[in-house]
């Protein structure tokens, strides 16, 4: 360490990161526990042990918003994961040049927009009366169709969105793992009479597979950590149905009516179903002889 203090001086600042913001907070997960008053504090409160959990368990709502939040999550992985490998190895098949840069900025671009205009650009463009969406759909002869207050569009538009604004920046990690295959195995097919087609399934995909081993486990892991933000943002009284998720259902209770422990008590049963998930499909991974995190 003496040796090498300069590397822990640049390590520093993220342990402190971490320390501050993600360990020291755990210490608070102990008002799940607790039936938590703010005069009583974290250890002063009354202790209930497990009565939280089985609250949220008997409650009507966590069929409904369990249902929902593993729906939404698979539905959300199955579009949103593959895309990008699709996008990489079409993108990775155009000349280098002034259109592939093009197409590679008008894919990544979407990635800088901030979550609260996409949701904007959302509502607007599915506006009943003046969205370019329903405009279409008159022109061609259809009736105008509400899709934010729809409960059935939810997810769909959900998982639309985070293609677009998600995508782009996924499509380049992909690049980046097809930029460090070997020409050499190209060029060897290309004499052996080798198509396209069977180039890409042959080289390029086996080339990138450690990587997408990888991103597929740390997905996994982190399934039912749906973005908050968006869902809170499209959710309305006319598609809560569908809309409401694990998340969107602890700020609910947590801050709109202040009942801490017990929302305290969900969001720690939704963070060991993703542990969960976690070292499951990262033991799979390692019994498939593919790349895991540990």
């Amino acid at each position: 360490m003496l040796r090498a203090w300069q590397l822990y001086v640049l390590l520093a600042p993220t342990l402190l990161y971490f320390l501050v913001f993600k360990y020291w907070p755990m210490y608070g997960v102990q008002i799940a526990f607790r039936d938590y008053t703010p005069a009583g504090g974290f250890t002063n409160s009354p202790w209930v042990g497990f009565e939280q959990f089985t609250r949220f368990f008997a409650s009507y709502q966590f069929g409904t918003v369990v249902t929902n939040t593993l729906l939404l999550a698979l539905v959300n992985l199955a579009f949103v994961f593959p895309i990008p490998i699709v996008l990489a190895l079409l993108v990775h098949q155009l000349a280098q040049g002034r259109f592939r840069r093009f197409v590679q900025n008008v894919l990544y671009a979407p990635t800088f927009i901030s979550t609260v205009v996409v949701v904007g650009i959302v509502f607007i463009l599915l506006s009943p009366r003046a969205g370019l969406v329903n405009n279409a759909i008159v022109m061609l002869g259809g009736h105008p169709i509400f899709f934010m207050g729809s409960a059935e569009w939810f997810r769909p538009i959900y998982v639309a969105s985070s293609v677009w604004q998600e995508a782009g920046f996924n499509m380049v990690v992909y690049l980046a793992a097809l930029a460090g295959i070997d020409p050499a195995l190209h060029d060897a097919a290309k004499m052996d009479g080798a198509s396209r087609l069977r180039r890409i399934w042959h080289i390029d995909i086996p080339g990138i597979a450690p990587v997408i081993s990888v991103l597929f486990v740390l997905a996994v892991g982190n399934l039912l950590n749906l973005g908050f933000e968006k869902a809170l943002l499209m959710q309305t009284d006319l598609n809560v149905a569908t809309s409401q998720i694990v998340q969107t259902y602890v700020y609910d209770v947590g801050l709109q009516h202040a009942d801490f422990s017990y929302a305290a008590a969900i969001g720690l049963f939704n963070s060991l179903l993703n542990l969960a998930l976690l070292l499951t499909f990262n033991w799979v991974a390692r019994r498939a002889r593919q790349s895991s995190l540990w």
